[in-house]
């Protein structure tokens, strides 16, 4: 199957400073990839780059083998949703509509469809958030508003998901049942990339782990191979046991 994005030595600089180098990735449609890497090793900016919102990067990224940057806007948005790790609202939207917000790429007039309507139902059932669909979304906890911001995408239908920390201020419940329902997606065909520091999570529920350091990819390859305790000691500077959990699946303890 070929691939949905394809970066070939992409790369990003700020102020003259290298965040990213090399990296030449390849992702495919029903595939979950987690993204791990210490603090600074270059994780949001790969994704900043998939999702079209660093468009000065070096090397090349593309998406159905087009580079990102020729892309309409509106066209791409159809095709790949982008989740931030938090987001701040000034108005008094209720949580429904921030979740219809996710519809704007298929609006063609002032007023949503019955099929935009039928979307932010499904999106907001998908992800626990009809109990509080009225409510003010700056009234909302940390997690509940990641779970609305997580609905916004998925009314999108889109094709990919890209996700920076998706779990962030989620409780133990709603971080499992978030990273079930991506695998899900993923198993109905969709490719998700997920940024996350939680490592556990990541190897219980990935297909494969990109592992970053200092802006380098530094491993590249199914959980068990890449979440080894050289590669933790190395990059994290951590001592790890590592247990063999589900399907063969690393589960970390750290310390002694």
């Amino acid at each position: 199957m070929s691939a949905l994005f394809s970066l070939r030595e992409a790369g990003m600089r700020y102020d003259g400073v290298t965040v990213l180098s090399g990296a030449t990735l390849d992702f495919r449609a029903g595939e979950m990839t987690a993204v791990v890497g210490p603090n600074g090793a270059g994780k949001s900016t790969l994704l900043g780059i998939m999702a079209g919102l660093r468009p000065n990067y070096l090397g090349a990224c593309r998406y159905r083998d087009v580079d990102v940057r020729a892309w309409s806007k509106r066209r791409f948005a159809r095709e790949v949703s982008f989740v931030p790790q938090s987001l701040s609202l000034q108005f008094p939207f209720t949580a429904e509509q921030v979740v219809l917000m996710g519809r704007t790429p298929y609006c063609d007039g002032l007023f949503e469809s019955p099929e935009d309507h039928a979307a932010v139902e499904k999106a907001m059932h998908t992800t626990d958030t009809l109990a509080f669909r009225s409510r003010d979304f700056r009234s909302l906890s940390g997690g509940e508003r990641q779970r609305v911001v997580l609905a916004s995408a998925l009314a999108q239908d889109p094709q990919v998901l890209l996700l920076d920390e998706p779990t962030t201020f989620l409780d133990l419940k709603h971080q499992v049942s978030i990273y079930a329902l991506l695998r899900d997606l993923c198993r109905a065909g969709l490719l998700v990339v997920a940024v996350t520091h939680d490592l556990n999570l990541g190897a219980a529920y990935s297909d494969r782990v990109v592992l970053l350091d200092a802006g380098r990819v530094v491993a590249d390859a199914a959980p068990a191979e890449v979440l080894t305790r050289e590669s933790l000691r190395r990059v994290f500077g951590v001592d790890a046991q590592i247990h063999t959990g589900r399907e063969g699946r690393p589960w970390l303890l750290y310390g002694d």
